[in-house]
């Protein structure tokens, strides 16, 4: 029987590259689009809700890896600030599914357009063409990874 030979020394440091950079990027992102009357943990949410329909609380809860009684909070907050509307599931009454206000939809466009600015401000002011045209190659292959 062959064994699975371990990954590679390069393999390894380009995970661990990876990864340390993805979370830099993506703490730095938020930041650049947060709202200072949204924490980032509501800022999350709203982005979660951007497009669906039919979620659930819990069904949030679970994707963000919080308790229930936790998201149950951050969504009043912004249920009461009209960036989430809640309404019956047709279904099950018990049940309530969340999605965007329109105002809620306008505040994760405007985020989303806040770091797409941030960071391509930072690619043309910090890296040389060649550099970006790199950088568009590697997130090809890292797309490539992506997918089963």
């Amino acid at each position: 029987m062959s064994e699975h030979p371990g990954p590679s020394p390069s393999a390894e440091q380009a995970s661990r590259a990876v990864r340390a950079v993805v979370s830099r990027l993506r703490r730095r992102l938020l930041k650049a689009s947060a709202a200072q009357d949204v924490t980032l943990s509501q800022a999350a949410v709203l982005a979660r809700l951007s497009g669906a329909t039919g979620v659930t609380a819990s069904e949030l809860a679970a994707a963000e890896g919080v308790r229930h009684q936790s998201m149950t909070a951050t969504v009043t907050s912004l249920a009461a600030r009209d960036l989430v509307r809640r309404t019956p599931d047709p279904q099950d009454g018990r049940r309530l599914l969340l999605s965007l206000t329109a105002e809620g939809e306008r505040r994760v466009a405007e985020a989303r357009q806040a770091r797409t600015e941030w960071l391509a401000v930072r690619l043309q002011d910090r890296c040389t063409e060649e550099e970006r045209q790199t950088v568009l190659a590697a997130m090809s292959v890292l797309e490539r990874l992506t997918h089963d």
